[in-house]
């Protein structure tokens, strides 16, 4: 799947890139989100791998708190991404002669800065809130990543604050992936939910998405699904 996911986001801006028909407003949000889903995955694979192949279990303090803000503020990021993309979907339907007059390019860059903006302060409390606090119970995280709400439980203080924030989060980006809704629910309050389910779950909403993304939004746009024909026709001749 990681594999997967970092050929299929390479490809999608690999064509944009290339292909002039392809620059309009459409393909702008495509390729951002490509790029968030090419980060997203080499935020959380590499160590989790390193736990299988390796049998290396530890991580730094301090490295672990970088993966938990970048994690999570690629989420918000993706999340932002999708929401852009239906308001141009929504102009370019309900307002098909004014659409590019609307949706400048200078107006799409601001745009995709403002996703930026938002996931990087709105995920900023993370790394701050984990690191003020004591954990004197155990240093062992039950998950394949370096996830916020695993460390938030291993506190020996009081988590409340923590908790409403994360929830905070979680319906201010409009809950886009409902594994991920699942997922946090799941940790506030199924305690006695297996833990295998826990961390299944939180692995399939980290790499279905970036897995997906490129098939769902790029093969079915028709005309990146054009060129990736000719491409393989031409090859086959």
């Amino acid at each position: 799947m990681y594999i997967i996911a970092v050929l299929g986001n390479l490809t999608i801006l690999f064509i944009m890139t290339i292909e002039l028909s392809l620059h309009g407003t459409m393909y702008y949000f495509l390729c951002m989100l490509a790029v968030t889903n090419l980060f997203l995955p080499i935020s959380i694979l590499p160590k989790t791998l390193s736990i299988f192949w390796f049998n290396s279990r530890e991580i730094d303090f301090s490295a672990f708190l970088a993966l938990v803000y970048f994690i999570h503020c690629f989420l918000v990021i993706e999340s932002g991404i999708f929401v852009a993309m239906a308001v141009d979907r929504y102009v370019a339907i309900c307002h098909p002669l004014r659409d590019s007059t609307i949706l400048t390019n200078p107006v799409v860059a601001k745009i995709g800065l403002a996703m930026v903006l938002l996931g990087a302060m709105l995920i900023l409390p993370y790394p701050f809130l984990a690191s003020w606090r004591p954990y004197c119970r155990t240093n062992i995280i039950p998950h394949t990543h370096c996830e916020h709400k695993a460390a938030v439980k291993l506190a020996c203080t009081d988590t409340r604050v923590s908790s409403y924030y994360g929830l905070f989060v979680l319906f201010c980006v409009k809950a886009f992936y409902i594994p991920h809704l699942f997922s946090s629910l799941m940790h506030w309050y199924g305690h006695n939910v297996a833990l295998r389910l826990h961390v299944l779950i939180a692995n399939m909403y980290l790499l279905l998405s970036p897995v997906l993304n490129p098939i769902i939004y790029g093969a079915r746009t028709e005309q990146i699904s054009k060129w990736l024909l000719r491409l393989f026709t031409h090859k086959g001749t």
